[in-house]
């Protein structure tokens, strides 16, 4: 059947895509639907149509899935972030579990027999609203000329106006307000990405939860900001605010935030606890947007790794000696590993203590700034028994391995980008031979394509098990223990 832009078909959903789409099929030939739930009845319009299948855009609801539910926001459907508010929260947990799942049995090659025993149940949260400590806003002006705030269109530079996410904290929509009308009051110009002129590209707001401290960076092509002194006794008003900050982007670029960073009220850094250890955050720091959720997944983490508080050491009968964090950006993990061991200890005797050794973390990271925010944090926390590198993991550890030939791991994670882990990485992982390896991953397709390395290298797929990470989006985090079989 031949199928024309514009046309309009009736869809029964029977699946979703990676994304979350619906999918449904006509004589076999496949439409994707954004906005579709399984077991709904659409009336859709054609979009696009390439050789195996097509894109089609939801029209209207004829029949609706019983998993379908209203949108809390308003804007839900032409914003680019939250791709699930209306399909009710269970089937999201169900959609993300057979995400993981399926990407580790088609792409990973994983087979059910080994997957089914290993797979624990996606663990979701209790509320999955206001979770986020972190929101970026883009800057731009309206077809009124009005000073504006959002979110981008899905795949598009088109700001669509929201001031109030449901997902981050009350208190940021209050914040947005107070600092848009200042820019309106004080005719300062935001960034047009098409004239590459203006001033404010975007804001930046941070919030650790544990400590209430809130943290405001503007986002703009100068340092130099009109009326900044009186632009931070407006800051400081707002209750919990600790940091006033400038981020510096001159450049002609879609990357949101620039390498240099100004300081104009606070420390330039804002405080949180996770798990009981303080982080210093600033600006540019990588910090889990999911606070409960992280707390969950590095625990999980530290489970797998053998090292969880509670459980004697040496871990499996083994000495644990060479702890190894890949990815660490400010050391949460390499922190939580180096606590968690040494809280283990502490319930020892002194007898008990002398006959192990000591247990170094060794914490790696390609961006130097990330570095010097773990070793604070590891002063903050009084831990000593860790080490950070700033360097390439892909160039580092092979070059490493020359150097200290017999060197080994007992216990290797990692916490990569999206992108997953360089082979030079997996390689030399193999090479230190660690008796556990840990892959904390944001992405299941690049996280099956690993494993697939490492379980050719001689490991078995242990447990797994996914978390709701990023609710209400398509996203899903997943942590994956692998044991050493020879």
């Amino acid at each position: 059947m031949d199928f024309q832009k514009n046309q309009t078909i009736r869809l029964e959903i029977t699946d979703l895509g990676n994304e979350g789409e619906g999918i449904g099929k006509i004589d076999g030939f496949p439409f994707f639907v954004k906005d579709a739930v399984v077991g709904d009845v659409i009336t859709a319009g054609v979009m696009k149509v390439r050789k195996n299948f097509g894109f089609a855009r939801l029209i209207s609801v004829e029949k609706p899935s019983p998993d379908r539910e209203d949108a809390v926001c308003p804007v839900a459907r032409p914003c680019g972030g939250c791709r699930l508010q209306h399909m009710s929260y269970e089937a999201e947990l169900r959609f993300k579990q057979k995400k993981v799942h399926d990407c580790l049995l088609r792409i990973g090659g994983i087979p059910e027999k080994i997957l089914g025993p290993a797979e624990e149940p996606i663990m979701g949260m209790e509320k999955p609203w206001r979770y986020r400590n972190k929101a970026q806003y883009p800057i731009g002006v309206n077809a009124e000329g009005r000073v504006v705030a959002g979110f981008y269109a899905g795949r598009t530079h088109s700001i669509i106006e929201s001031e109030d996410c449901a997902l981050t904290p009350p208190e940021f929509q209050k914040i947005l307000r107070v600092i848009l009308n200042f820019i309106e009051d004080h005719h300062i110009r935001p960034y047009d990405e098409k004239t590459g002129k203006g001033l404010v590209r975007h804001v930046l707001l941070r919030k650790g939860f544990a400590t209430g401290e809130i943290m405001v960076c503007l986002v703009c092509t100068s340092a130099k900001f009109p009326h900044s002194e009186e632009f931070v006794q407006e800051m400081k008003g707002i209750p919990g605010m600790t940091s006033v900050c400038i981020n510096v982007n001159p450049e002609k670029t879609n990357v949101i935030l620039g390498k240099k960073t100004e300081t104009l009220y606070g420390e330039g850094y804002i405080t949180d606890i996770l798990g009981g250890l303080k982080f210093q955050i600033s600006p540019l720091s990588f910090y889990q947007v999911n606070p409960v959720q992280a707390e969950r997944l590095y625990m999980k983490a530290m489970e797998y790794a053998g090292l969880t508080e509670g459980t004697a050491l040496p871990a499996d009968g083994r000495q644990v000696r060479d702890v190894w964090d890949i990815c660490c950006g400010i050391g949460t993990i390499t922190l939580f590993a180096a606590n968690t061991i040494n809280k283990t200890r502490e319930k020892l005797s002194d007898e008990e203590k002398a006959s192990l050794p000591e247990v170094r973390i060794h914490g790696l990271e390609i961006v130097p700034e990330a570095i010097e925010d773990a070793k604070v944090n590891a002063s903050l926390n009084g831990i000593e028994n860790v080490d950070f590198v700033a360097a390439a993991a892909e160039e580092y550890m092979p070059k490493y391995l020359q150097e200290h030939p017999d060197a080994r791991a007992d216990v290797i994670i990692v916490d990569p980008p999206r992108k997953g882990l360089d082979p030079e990485v997996l390689r030399a992982a193999v090479e230190m031979q660690p008796e556990r390896f840990v892959y904390v991953s944001c992405d299941p397709a690049t996280l099956a394509r690993d494993l697939k390395i490492m379980l050719a290298a001689g490991y078995k797929l242990t447990k797994f098990q996914a978390y709701d990470q990023f609710s209400r989006t398509s996203h899903v985090e997943t942590v994956v223990l692998l044991t050493r079989v020879n």
